[in-house]
């Protein structure tokens, strides 16, 4: 078969949550930093991107990882995450996919037993410890940005579940906390239907009702994703993200996990040193733990450090063609499910 071009990918998954890393061959983005590279992305030209997220080539539940040489001298590489809606600033289990992929593939010399790697983000610079054995990486922590609760208990009127209250928090992109017994639910695998949709539905809501704009970040300024959260009997706080257009996190979520954290750090229940365990709707755990203090814009900001493994289990190349009819992509609610309207 003949490529005229061709994208080259490494398939990764992080806790069962797929965060595939594009490799080589994506066309340059225009933009000095990569926040400028995500912005346009989502304003000028999002072809890539629906090229990569959406079928024939990929499915719901997945996130493209679009990777960039850095536009910063102290960082290894640069990413930005793809999906179904839009590109995002940063995620906690895709970080963990590319310093994986990024190792395992000799993109970036690995030391053992243990590399540091820099990542170029639209949410800032992010510092990775991998722990490595036998050319493996085999765990990776993520100092993620700086983050902060926005609004605390803020209540929302809702047509199903009447007032309810949810914490406005900033963990790389802006969440909407909600605990899921406010919705007559629990986060278990035999929910994640509800549970989708209910997010999805939460977050149409909130972006009626409450307004968010990051004090440092142009262009980061709606609240991305619904996390349900409850407490497990052990500590643990089990998590479901709620991703457009129906779909839950099949991973313990790294930046939900990070807003989580600064609600617990903004109500004094936690302080730097101490950890928590996040675990997933499918059972696989992140440590999240609190390593700093700083301020953001004025707001007080915890540091989050997020710890987890991903897995290269593949290699992909998709073919570019001109002549290709379904180039942009399509969704329909048979696996996407009914929201897939509220698709970018």
């Amino acid at each position: 078969m003949k490529f005229d071009r061709k994208l080259e990918l490494l398939l990764v998954h992080c806790q069962g949550e797929i965060g595939n890393v594009l490799v080589a061959g994506a066309p340059d983005i225009p933009g000095a930093t990569m926040l400028d590279k995500m912005n346009y992305i989502n304003t000028v030209d999002d072809s890539l991107r629906r090229f990569v997220t959406f079928e024939p080539r990929a499915n719901v539940a997945m996130t493209v990882n679009l990777l960039f040489p850095p536009t910063r001298p102290d960082a290894d590489a640069g990413f930005i995450v793809l999906q179904a809606d839009r590109a995002h600033p940063m995620s906690g289990s895709n970080s963990i996919c590319v310093v994986t992929a990024l190792l395992e593939s000799g993109r970036v010399s690995m030391v053992e037993p243990e590399t540091i790697v820099r990542l170029d983000t639209p949410a800032g610079l992010i510092t990775a410890r991998a722990r490595c054995e036998k050319g493996r990486c085999v765990s990776v922590s993520i100092d993620n940005v700086p983050s902060f609760a926005e609004k605390l208990d803020q209540e929302i009127d809702t047509p199903k579940w009447g007032r309810i209250k949810v914490d406005i928090s900033f963990g790389g992109v802006y969440y909407g906390l909600v605990d899921v017994e406010q919705i007559g639910l629990t986060i278990a695998p035999e929910n994640a239907r509800a549970l989708a949709e209910a997010g999805i539905e939460l977050k149409a809501l909130l972006a009626e009702q409450v307004s968010v704009k990051h004090p440092t970040l142009p262009g980061i300024d709606e609240i991305a994703y619904v996390m349900f959260r409850s407490r497990e009997p052990d500590g643990a706080i089990r998590t479901c993200t709620t991703l457009k257009p129906g779909r839950v996190d099949r991973s313990p979520c790294g930046t939900g996990s990070s807003a989580n954290l600064a609600t617990l750090h903004a109500r004094g229940l936690v302080s730097v040193g101490e950890t928590r365990i996040s675990r997933s709707i499918i059972g696989g755990e992140f440590r999240v733990e609190a390593i700093g203090e700083t301020e953001i814009g004025g707001k007080k900001a915890v540091v989050p450090r997020i710890s987890g493994q991903g897995f290269v289990y593949g290699s992909q190349i998709l073919r570019l063609s001109e002549d290709d009819p379904i180039a942009k992509g399509f969704a329909l609610s048979d696996t996407w499910g009914p929201q897939v309207g509220l698709l970018g």
